[in-house]
């Protein structure tokens, strides 16, 4: 397998990391990993695309070896498109296809949405548009949100990387082998073994979503030509008819439902990547 080639992305406040896997010269691939993961989510599928396209995965702010946010800020689907457009904006990516899986998916949404003229192609996993409100829960999300923490919780410590991912294979869904490359990425040495890299912030709950209505005006401004790949079955947080609704609003996209779980590019980086090169052939994306 090709290893990648590890990036730093110094931005105006905070510096970003990346890995990389393809030729330089070959047209720009964006990914952007979900919720607690990090780049090595697409360990095994970027090599596959490698020939095709120079991919470059972020590690999200918070997430992987990326720098963290100032003590008391939140993370929210907004403002991760817009660390996105500044990482590309130092990548000298003028126009570039852009991959996006469950969180990742929903601000590579926000982002073609945002700067349509810059994104060749949107190839989604898992996700379309960001977490939304139907206003039933809005107040107790408000008020879970801004509810006093207890500072003084230590994080967990592993006594060994296989402890962490037999934890993360627990937690997530995947199996070992394949939950490794995240945790890999994930952890960092710490007194009597390791603990995740990630920013605990991360975990708590966002004081405000966007109303569907706003997430359905937002999903109408992609003018890219979209791919979107669900798991059969769906998940809990990515029901059926509201997905549907939220696809209607997009001018040109494919959906394509897949047996499988929330990782599909990690469980059949093979058919995922097929599925990548089916959607920007016919068109071939050059750089500009």
């Amino acid at each position: 397998m090709n290893a990648p080639v590890e990036q730093s992305i110094a931005l105006a406040h905070l510096t970003l990391a990346a890995q990389a896997w393809g030729d330089q010269a070959l047209p720009p691939l964006l990914a952007l990993h979900g919720w607690l993961d990090n780049a090595g989510s697409f360990a095994l599928l970027a090599p596959q695309l490698a020939t095709r396209f120079r991919v470059i995965a972020l590690d999200l702010p918070g997430h992987g070896h990326s720098a963290h946010l100032a003590p008391g800020a939140s993370y929210h689907y907004l403002d991760y498109a817009q660390f996105v457009l500044a990482a590309a904006d130092a990548l000298a990516l003028d126009r570039f296809t852009l991959l996006g899986h469950s969180l990742g998916a929903g601000i590579a949404a926000l982002v073609a949405a945002a700067r349509p003229e810059r994104i060749q192609r949107l190839l989604l996993i898992e996700g379309l548009g960001p977490l939304g409100d139907d206003g039933s829960h809005t107040l107790e999300r408000f008020r879970d949100a801004l509810a006093p923490r207890n500072k003084g919780k230590p994080l967990r410590t592993f006594r060994s990387i296989e402890q962490a991912v037999d934890a993360r294979s627990v937690v997530g869904g995947l199996s070992a082998e394949l939950a490794r490359p995240i945790v890999e990425r994930g952890l960092i040495a710490a007194d009597g073994g390791w603990r995740w890299r990630s920013d605990p912030q991360l975990t708590r709950p966002s004081p405000a979503r966007l109303a569907e209505s706003q997430i359905h005006a937002l999903l109408r401004g992609i003018s890219a030509p979209t791919a979107l790949m669900l798991a059969r079955p769906c998940a809990p947080y990515l029901p059926v008819e509201p997905m549907r609704a939220r696809a209607a609003c997009v001018p040109d996209i494919t959906v394509t439902q897949m047996d499988g779980g929330h990782h599909l590019h990690l469980e059949h980086p093979a058919t995922v990547a097929e599925w990548v090169r089916e959607h920007t052939r016919h068109r071939p994306v050059r750089p500009d």
